[in-house]
């Protein structure tokens, strides 16, 4: 590949859109519409794809405008699962936890090491109680045939193996902690992306800012939202994966969103972080504050489980009272103070829980939303548009393979089985490759083999090298990169979800101009 080229027929751009919304809207009938392009949804478009139907997807924002950015940035186990007897959504996690680090998305999944210290506040009946979870989780690590050399096994800290590798823990009274590990995302946004532009490269139209105004199971109303032009998408077979927006498009589905909300932090605050940290929640047995470092100078601290009542907004807001229990909870475990002026962002995601319980009789109040089961559901409505709902990041491709498979077979199309468990996302290759890619390894967990292409951007100019932010590894050739090939329209786009910068408002205004000048230059490209 040549410094402009990328995986082929993966490259994602305005010029494309504009070309492939037209064909769209021609009139033609294509096998299968898919809206909304969170994980989902782009991973519906790419198993569609994949097994040679004429697929276009939609979405009325960008790719990963919703939950899907907004994650932990974990790509879970299932060991929470376990507690409440939900062996079947642990099993399933598992197994889709080692997809992912194993086949689909090594350069993007690898596993994160952390600690839950045992301090005074983790009586020794909690501790016992972790840390047969964690042997349990272990065992679903094996169940789901994942090796021991992509996840370690679980072990036991002293107080100064715990202190060396979660060193802002308070020391006084630290007896030891408990080591665990689970898969971790480079970036969400970063994995639907390359969802994205896999399932491009299977010949699936993938369109961003495409509103759909009216669904049906033949197809959808919509308008562009860059232009305000109206038409129609005809379709065999319709998938609705819009998270927790799926009850506005079609009757009948109820969703209960539960918030969750993380902390955005400087790393210097809390100090060198090798692990992340398992905070134990006071009165709760089995849900714990994460703190997770992210190796871009930041660190996120989550994060809360409430139930959202009303509207649901574009962008969920984060309440002060989500922030002071964050660091409520984080100030029972560390030495270092950290107060509501360290807050440098935050950030809300909503999960699209599925509303299936019964109300308490006696009580009269719906269940928890951190009790409601995270086992996803996939149905078709009567007049024959497939929804697919609950679930979480981890299970996005078995949610889109059921998907694929009920919405085919209640329009009587033809399709061979889902490949997607054994096809590798643009970006991967076998960890020994990776490692042997003569590149920064910050580039190689966000790129993959494309890491090589991006820096080879900066070649002619050596500006595009720099760092966009000082502090912030980002440099010009990445915004470059995911305006000509990630399709990037705009600079939110570029700082909220090509990249992470937007999660601090002060960087994000600091880039603004920057990032106008890269979509100038990158529309030169194109012309």
């Amino acid at each position: 590949m040549s410094h402009t080229e990328a995986a082929p027929g993966s490259s994602l751009s305005a010029p494309r859109r504009v070309r492939e919304l037209a064909e769209a809207a021609d009139g033609r009938v294509a096998d299968v519409l898919v809206v909304g392009l969170g994980a989902t949804g782009a991973g519906a478009a790419l198993d569609a794809a994949a097994r040679g139907l004429d697929v276009v997807a939609v979405d009325a924002h960008d790719l990963a405008f919703g939950t899907s950015r907004w994650s932990s940035k974990l790509i879970h186990g299932g060991l929470r699962y376990l507690a409440s007897a939900q062996l079947d959504v642990a099993h399933e996690s598992a197994v889709e936890r080692g997809v992912l680090m194993t086949r689909t998305a090594p350069h993007l999944v690898a596993a994160q090491p952390f600690v839950l210290p045992l301090t005074p506040l983790v009586s020794r009946a909690q501790a016992s109680l972790a840390w047969a979870g964690f042997r349990a989780g272990d065992m679903l690590r094996l169940a789901a045939r994942t090796p021991r050399q992509v996840l370690p096994a679980p072990r036991r800290l002293s107080a100064t193996e715990a202190r060396h590798l979660a060193p802002s823990v308070r020391a006084a009274g630290l007896r030891g902690g408990l080591l665990s590990w689970d898969g971790k995302v480079t970036d969400d946004a970063r994995l639907v992306t390359a969802l994205a532009r896999t399932a491009a490269a299977h010949g699936a139209r993938v369109l961003t800012r495409v509103r759909v105004l009216e669904l049906t199971g033949r197809g959808a109303r919509v308008r562009d939202e860059l232009t305000g032009e109206e038409g129609e998408i005809r379709a065999r077979a319709v998938i609705n994966a819009t998270g927790v927006w799926a009850d506005g498009l079609v009757d009948g589905i109820r969703i209960r969103p539960s918030r969750g909300t993380h902390l955005v932090l400087r790393s210097e605050r809390l100090g060198d972080l090798p692990a992340g940290l398992h905070i134990p929640i006071p009165g709760e047995t089995n849900r714990f504050v994460l703190v997770l470092p992210q190796g871009d100078g930041r660190v996120y601290v989550g994060l809360t489980d409430e139930p959202v009542e009303g509207g649901i907004p574009d962008v969920p807001e984060v309440p002060e009272t989500d922030i002071g229990f964050l660091l409520d909870v984080l100030g029972s475990a560390l030495d270092v103070a950290v107060s509501r002026k360290d807050v440098v962002g935050a950030f809300a995601g909503l999960r699209p829980l599925l509303d299936t319980a019964e109300h308490d009789g006696s009580a009269g109040a719906p269940a928890r939303t951190s009790d409601i089961s995270r086992r996803h559901a996939v149905l078709t409505s009567p007049d024959g548009v497939t929804t697919v709902v609950g679930g979480k990041l981890t299970t996005y491709r078995r949610m889109a393979q059921d998907a694929v498979d009920a919405a085919t077979a209640a329009r009587g199309l033809s399709a061979a089985p889902s490949p997607t468990a054994g096809l590798p996302l643009v970006g991967a290759a076998a960890p020994e490759r990776l490692r042997a890619l003569p590149v920064p390894h910050r580039l190689v967990r966000r790129y993959g083999t494309e890491a090589a292409t991006v820096q080879e951007l900066a070649a002619g100019d050596p500006s595009l090298a720099e760092p966009v932010l000082p502090g912030h590894p980002v440099t010009r050739a990445e915004l470059l990169w995911a305006v000509l090939h990630e399709g990037a329209l705009d600079e939110s786009d570029l700082l909220d979800r090509r990249t992470r910068i937007g999660l601090v408002p002060a960087d994000r205004t600091e880039v603004l101009a920057t990032a106008r000048e890269t979509l100038d230059r990158a529309t030169a490209a194109h012309s």
